[in-house]
């Protein structure tokens, strides 16, 4: 086929066989059909019954949960820190945190098997008993100021002469150690790898010019690596939240400026657009050959940064302090980094150079689609800001949803359990298999000691069932969204005469018929979307479950059935997309639409490979034509490479200049995906009323096509009486009734 001209066969009669006959000429049909009823009656009862539970389920949470106790860390004693009795004291402190390595895991399900408590403030020092008992023994009397620096339970004292030092450490009432710890999440972490170098040394602090080793009740030296495996997870998590500050620091330093490179992109994508309306051939040509410069600047980039630093022999060091700061001006200084980045851009130029080569004979069509996708939301204007309000129900629903999740997991009473230190301590068998008990004032925080909250078996469940309703319920705004689009879009091709012939509220319009007749339909098919999704994130599950299991035969069916749960939710929402817009245009259910749309693309099979997916492809390319120059831009300014408007803004001193980019290219890329969505759907919705045409109409005066006069010359068709090059006055419909009458005089034709 030429690159602008010839046409395409629909299908060989054996397809047309299998798939079904063409949809039959109805001289009736004038688009969206107006009297309709109720779809899938049952469906829309059952999505009721299960919003009704939802909102029961998340009652019961909020009457019975506590969001506090996951919020603040609970003692030994079943204690909140930082609440009621503890309000002052909201930090808990761990008497012995290598407890904590011994049990590995088991620390996420039963805590660590030590004792644990509520202090005002976490360690910011130093410190062992045995530097007390030595000072003691040295002058042989009691030293009140050491005694101090003690860390013991509530009801202990000290202070007091009643016991040693030894007695205290060794009966459990005070901690032997602590070192310089860091809240993080209101709990003490040791902060090793801020202050400790060499992990295999003991930890070693001087104190009036004496050098002490830190060691636990047992005399064991405290290593730094025994510290940094006891805190490996909340170590993490300390340089994860100081790396978040940091960024936030620096967002709210540059918080302007991201809002005016927001508000650039918003009007960088309007003016795409608005382009795209007038010059959608011209605009296509140039997003392809934007792309193509974008990749070629930043493999030159990419590879000058590689060579720059090859020639100045720059040394790669790598250590743990820089594997958990997450800095990421370090890596951009390694050169492996820029390397990776130029190997990868220099593979997608390829890659893309390659597709092109075998798509560019059907450019010509996706072109065309483009056009008439453009001038449909160029006369409905709306349809770009209607993707806000699926948008704005989505964040109230999640707002919603995350609240009551996080009431729902705090129901759990406190469970205490025998604690294994009094009998054995390094017994770590005993402490798995501790049994539950219940404490009395003589064994609470000691004998049994508050491990978790949990016991009521009914809240996993509850959590199940609102993981189910967050995918069904979504998924449900994502249907309503599109075929309320679907509806203006299919008002617009089956138009005669544009605009004359549109809808004046195609959007209210569409929405008002799926709201009142087809809730049903959308409940079903989000249902099926939501019961995958559902099932891959059990499959999931299992795969973290089996992650260190032995058995290669499971693991390989575990991945055989992600990977087609996958397909099958990508296939899925293809069906579901095009059922929706039968359903808004021809107002049938969701199972008989389905089923239609199927088969209608399967008798033009092939137009779907060269029409719709060459065009969500071209669409694709300039949402990331337009993230990529909003990319660049913010790269090299907030790099300090664009240096003309210094004069007048004060650049911020950022820590991390690549955070501001990121936020600035995601928000971009989202916005892109808002505005280019609208996009997608209209080209998917008038490519299915394309083929449509194709099948009811042949171009004869009785049954002309709707199809602008661009795609009609594409496709090598037209209109009886009328050159492929202009597009003719309609011509009214015979009808059985009018047999035998004068036909009107045509209408004036205004389509573009």
């Amino acid at each position: 086929m030429p690159c602008c001209g010839g046409s395409e066969n629909i299908s060989s009669a054996d397809d047309v066989k299998k798939y079904g006959e063409a949809r039959p000429f109805d001289p009736n049909f004038k688009g969206p059909i107006k009297k309709r009823s109720c779809t899938d009656v049952v469906c829309c009862i059952l999505f009721v019954i299960f919003l009704a539970g939802m909102i029961a389920v998340s009652l019961v949470g909020y009457v019975r949960g506590d969001p506090v106790k996951l919020i603040y860390p609970t003692d030994s004693s079943g204690n909140i820190c930082g609440v009621d009795t503890y309000k002052e004291k909201k930090y808990l402190f761990m008497f012995d945190i290598l407890k904590c390595a011994e049990t590995g895991l088991a620390v996420v399900s039963l805590a660590c098997p030590t004792t644990r408590i509520c202090v005002k403030t976490c360690p910011s020092e130093y410190w062992s008993f045995i530097q007390t008992v030595a000072l003691e023994t040295a002058v042989n009397k009691v030293l009140a100021s050491e005694r101090e620096k003690m860390i013991c339970k509530y009801n202990v004292d000290p202070q007091s002469a009643a016991k040693t030092v030894q007695k205290y450490v060794k009966d459990g009432d005070c901690a032997a150690y602590y070192v310089k710890t860091t809240s993080v999440m209101n709990y003490c972490v040791p902060s090793i790898f801020v202050d400790i170098v060499n992990l295999a040394a003991d930890i070693t602090y001087q104190y009036n010019n004496k050098s002490y080793a830190i060691t636990d009740s047992g005399n064991s030296s405290v290593t730094g690596r025994k510290l940094s495996d006891a805190s490996y997870y909340l170590s993490l998590f300390y340089q994860v939240k100081e790396f978040v500050d940091l960024v936030f620091k620096d967002i709210l330093a540059s918080w302007w400026m991201i809002l005016v490179g927001c508000f650039v992109s918003l009007l960088l994508c309007m003016l795409w657009m608005f382009l795209l309306r007038w010059l959608a051939g011209i605009m296509v040509w140039a997003t392809l050959v934007c792309i193509y410069g974008l990749l070629s600047f930043a493999c030159y980039y990419c590879y000058n940064e590689y060579y720059r630093l090859k020639a100045l022999n720059a040394t790669e060091e790598y250590g743990i302090s820089q594997a958990f700061a997450m800095n990421f001006n370090y890596y951009l200084s390694l050169k492996k980094t820029w390397l990776a980045f130029g190997c990868a851009t220099s593979t997608l130029l390829i890659l893309l150079l390659f597709l092109f080569l075998f798509l560019v004979k059907r450019v010509c069509i996706a072109i065309e689609l483009i056009k008439e996708a453009s001038r449909a939301i160029g006369y409905m204007f709306s349809t770009l800001f209607w993707p806000l309000v699926p948008f704005l129900l989505q964040v109230i629903f999640l707002v919603y949803w995350v609240a009551s999740v996080i009431y729902i997991a705090s129901m759990g009473h406190s469970q205490y359990y025998s604690n294994a230190t009094n009998t054995s301590t390094n017994n770590i068998n005993y402490y798995l298999s501790r049994v539950p008990c219940q404490p009395d004032n003589s064994t609470l925080g000691t004998l049994c000691e508050f491990v978790k909250y949990g016991g009521n078996e009914y809240v996993i469940p509850m959590e199940v069932f609102m993981v189910f309703m967050l995918l069904w319920t979504l998924n449900f705004i994502v249907a309503l969204s599109h075929m309320t689009l679907a509806g203006s879009f299919g008002s617009y091709y089956w138009s005669w005469e544009k605009p004359k012939d549109i809808p004046a509220f195609p959007v209210a319009m569409s929405l008002f018929r799926s709201f009142r007749y087809h809730l049903g339909s959308l409940a079903f098919g989000s249902l099926i979307i939501a019961i995958i999704q559902l099932i891959r994130i059990f499959l999931e599950y299992l795969d973290y479950k089996l992650k260190d299991s032995q058995n290669k035969v499971a693991k390989f069916i575990l991945i055989c059935l992600k990977c087609c749960f996958w397909c099958l939710e990508k296939f899925m929402k293809f069906i579901n997309k095009n059922a929706y817009i039968l359903i808004a245009i021809r107002g049938k259910n969701f199972c008989i639409s389905a089923k239609d749309a199927f088969f209608l693309i399967m008798r033009n099979s092939l137009r779907v490979i060269v029409l719709d997916k060459v065009t969500d492809f071209l669409l694709f390319l300039s949402r990331v034509l337009v993230t990529g120059a909003v990319f660049t831009m913010s790269f090299f300014w907030f790099k300090g490479s664009i240096n003309f408007f210094d004069n007048y803004v004060v650049r911020p001193n950022l820590n991390y200049y690549l955070a501001p980019v990121i936020i600035q290219t995601v928000s971009t890329y989202l916005m892109t995906c808002v505005f280019f969505g609208v996009y997608n759907m209209a080209v998917d919705t008038l490519f299915l009323c394309f083929l449509e045409d194709l099948e009811m109409n042949d171009g004869t005066a009785e049954k002309p096509y709707f199809m602008s006069k661009g795609l009609m010359k594409i496709l090598g068709k037209r209109n009886v009486g009328n050159s492929p090059s202009s597009r003719p006055a309609h011509t009214a419909r015979v009808t059985p009734e009018r047999r035998g009458r004068p036909l009107p005089q045509p209408r004036a034709q205004s389509r573009a």
